[in-house]
């Protein structure tokens, strides 16, 4: 499997079940926009890229998949450890392991492709992106820290001094205009939110870029 070195897997730090009320609160928001963003897509079919073990898939589709039929989901993840914790958590969500840089579907496959917290842990985003949007027949749904800020916030709260802030894992960082600089090269963006501290674009897919 396809894996850069100083890959980690998973959250180093469990956002999606910190105690923490500021952390919660920050984590409610950026979950309330990806909601939004995801539903704006109308997808009857949703890859996720990198879904580790199947928080953000809990929170955003888990409850269609499993109540309606008119949703089909399926998660992927370089990691088999993290795929039996997707599996094990969600049930009546699908998971396998796939790289990033060589999904297993065909050309326009699915409506919407979510990469959330992935292409900061890739030596090549780049490269990753063109896959989600190979697969891709509607939207792509992204976000990233945004950066410097993020690696300032680690050291405001004394993590990973030693690492100047930068969270194990994290090879890439993204200002803002980086983002939606990597995005746009790919896909038309049409929606930006910017649940602090992170960066979350929707771009649709068109004409192939040369």
């Amino acid at each position: 499997m396809d894996t850069p070195a100083g890959f980690v897997a998973g959250n180093t730090y469990d956002k999606y079940r910190t105690r923490n009320p500021l952390h919660r609160r920050l984590m409610e928001r950026f979950l309330s926009d990806a909601r939004e963003l995801a539903a704006l897509a109308r997808p009857r079919r949703v890859l996720e890229i990198g879904c580790g073990p199947g928080d953000l898939a809990g929170e955003l589709f888990a409850d269609r998949a499993r109540n309606a039929s008119d949703l089909d989901y399926l998660g992927t993840d370089v990691s088999a450890a993290e795929v039996e914790r997707a599996r094990a958590a969600h049930p009546a969500l699908e998971f396998r392991v796939a790289s990033a840089y060589e999904l297993p579907f065909a050309d326009g496959e699915f409506d919407l492709v979510v990469a959330c917290e992935v292409l900061e842990h890739l030596e090549s985003p780049a490269r990753a992106l063109r896959e989600a949007e190979r697969v891709c027949r509607g939207h792509v749904l992204v976000s990233v820290p945004w950066e410097p800020l993020w690696r300032l916030l680690n050291l405001a709260r004394g993590a990973y001094v030693t690492r100047l802030g930068n969270t194990p894992g994290h090879l890439r960082h993204f200002s803002r205009r980086a983002i939606r600089r990597l995005v746009g090269k790919r896909l038309e963006i049409v929606a930006e939110r910017r649940p602090f501290p992170w960066t979350m674009l929707l771009g649709r897919v068109g004409p192939t870029p040369p």
